[in-house]
């Protein structure tokens, strides 16, 4: 459960919207909807490179929760050279609300990161996707019989010239004769050897 900070309670409160957005080679620059820029957790927070505040929704199971903003590009980090070049893609993203009268008094709304930006003229758009769809990507490799590289990439290490592969062992080794980069498990158990039971007489010899 979010706590909100006693401040808010107030219907007086003035409150502003502030975003820190981290690069994955870690510039981090604070803006927000306010006038004047705020200090808030070590970092100030620059006025005039706001983000428009989007909706932001929530889950409560895995799956990744969503948001969309856009801005206008008056930041000196977050320019129409640095969008293009791709800098900002997968940026991480923390939406704070704050009492602009007494910065200390805010609370966190909402992590994500930067997904599908486009530019629109002088600004930009992007869809903002929470931490949790991270627990998407897959991670590490898959464990299969056939090979996962593709021929003639520098985990295959040999030259295509107009070739084909099946990504088979026998294939590898007869064809190409490049077992020793061979990226499968070729003598992995089958569904069959895995789903099977003990031998009903005892040692089988390996056979399972």
């Amino acid at each position: 459960m979010r706590l909100i900070p006693s401040e808010f309670e107030n219907e007086t409160t003035t409150t502003c919207l502030c975003w820190r957005l981290v690069r994955t080679d870690g510039v981090v620059i604070g803006v927000t909807d306010h006038d004047a820029a705020i200090a808030l957790s070590g970092l100030i927070f620059e006025p005039g490179a706001a983000l428009d505040a989007g909706r932001f929704t929530s889950t409560r199971g895995l799956n990744p929760s969503r948001a969309d903003a856009g801005g206008a590009l008056s930041s000196e980090a977050l320019t129409e050279a640095t969008l293009s070049a791709g800098l900002w893609d997968g940026a991480r993203v923390d939406v704070f609300r704050a009492d602009w009268a007494n910065p200390d008094a805010h609370m966190q709304v909402w992590s994500g990161r930067l997904s599908e930006i486009t530019q629109t003229g002088t600004g930009f758009t992007a869809e903002l996707v929470s931490l949790k769809a991270d627990l998407e990507r897959p991670v590490g490799r898959v464990f299969s019989r056939r090979c996962d590289a593709v021929l003639g990439d520098a985990r295959c290490g040999i030259e295509a010239l107009g070739r084909t592969c099946d990504q088979r062992f026998d294939t590898c080794r007869e064809a190409f004769g490049n077992v020793r980069n061979f990226r499968g498990f070729p003598h992995m158990p089958g569904p069959d050897a895995v789903l099977a039971g003990p031998a009903a007489s005892g040692n089988d010899g390996s056979k399972r």
